[in-house]
């Protein structure tokens, strides 16, 4: 079994946002190609926009199973600050022209997690190019050929979109973007007028302002973008883990536990290092932004033509039941779905649920 760092080269004049001259110069995304050796039938790609999936719990059950795999990081590896959507899909251009290059007669796409939008983005444009700039305006010279498209596409656990699940988890009682401590009580999910299991029409307001604070940070953005010399600027968005599904288990019921999966989400909605909390005005209109993000997930699925494997984890405390039954809805009838029981976010702990899922992706994807 072969496993080897490959080094894959993106388009040039692709701009990189890094501090990095080597990278401005040389631009390279990385990926480990693992290959059994067992013809060149099909192979799988995993990516993420942000996380490192060189170490994906699916590699080596896959390989096992005879299946070539490039798992690989886009230019935005371990911070998505800088993250421009638009970007991030030339660099999953490149895995997948690796894979042609290698002979593979098919590919199958995974999208886990964040991934799962970044796939399905890819997917979209790689079927038809409609994008010629970004959000905030800047041209982007993608070409057909540098989006090669995948044959199959399997969404693993998949919440519908970034710009989506910060939404979902915006603290609506923030009500000044400069003081993260000025806070309308009547809508603090946290404070002890509100508990759970929430009010059903309070929740409906809260559901209501998150979309409106959504809004007021685009706009902000904008303006930044308007108004600074260099035409970005840095950004920060506070309190933003406030999902009452978090806490409230008859919202969108599963066999999930209550709280976050990487803790007490009332602790997390103020630390410094929570979702979306740092990035540039740019960077967040193309990820974070509800109105002006292109990589809705689901969205993006309705626009595609090829076979979609749609896969939810029944104890998974980050993606909803609500999550994966957009996806089906709008594969529609390309959708395959597959239910993992017992299945958290992160299953690598439960080594018989891994092989449930390979093993599943493998009789699908072939």
């Amino acid at each position: 079994m072969q496993s080897n760092l490959v080094m894959l080269k993106i388009a040039k004049g692709a701009p990189l946002e890094t501090l990095s001259g080597i990278q401005n110069s040389d631009p390279r995304a990385y990926g480990r190609f693992v290959d059994p050796g067992h013809g060149r039938d099909a192979a799988y790609l995993l990516i993420h926009p942000t996380n490192n999936f060189m170490n994906h719990y699916l590699v080596e059950p896959l390989a096992r199973r005879g299946r070539a795999v490039l798992a690989m990081n886009t230019r935005y590896s371990g911070s998505d600050s800088m993250l421009v959507m638009e970007r991030a899909i030339q660099d999953l251009g490149a895995g997948m022209r690796f894979l042609r290059e290698q002979g593979f007669k098919k590919i199958v796409l995974i999208g886990n997690s964040g991934g799962g939008s970044l796939t399905a983005f890819y997917q979209q444009q790689a079927e038809r190019l409609t994008i010629t700039d970004t959000p905030d305006g800047n041209p982007i010279d993608l070409k057909p050929e540098d989006l090669p498209p995948a044959d199959q596409l399997a969404i693993l656990a998949a919440h519908c979109g970034r710009a989506a699940t910060l939404t979902d988890s915006l603290d609506p009682a923030a009500i000044d973007e400069n003081d993260p401590n000025l806070s309308n009580d009547s809508l603090d999910m946290y404070s002890g007028t509100n508990a759970p299991p929430y009010d059903r029409d309070w929740l409906e307001t809260y559901r209501a302002e998150q979309k409106a604070r959504n809004e007021r940070l685009t706009q902000k953005a904008l303006r930044l973008i308007e108004t600074s010399p260099s035409g970005d600027d840095a950004f920060v968005v506070y309190r933003t883990k406030a999902d009452p599904r978090t806490l409230d288990l008859t919202i969108d019921p599963s066999d999930r536990k209550a709280g976050a999966i990487w803790g007490d989400a009332g602790t997390i909605n103020r630390q410094a290092n929570g979702l979306g909390r740092f990035c540039t005005a740019r960077s967040f209109l193309s990820q974070w932004s509800l109105r002006l993000t292109r990589a809705h997930g689901p969205r993006c699925i309705a626009d595609t033509t090829v076979p979609i494997l749609n896969m939810g984890f029944t104890a998974d405390q980050a993606v909803f039941p609500a999550n994966v039954a957009e996806w089906a809805a709008a594969a529609g009838d390309r959708c395959e779905s597959h239910t993992v029981r017992g299945a958290g976010h992160y299953p690598q702990d439960k080594p018989v649920l891994v092989e449930e899922i390979a093993e599943t992706l493998v009789g699908w994807g072939g």
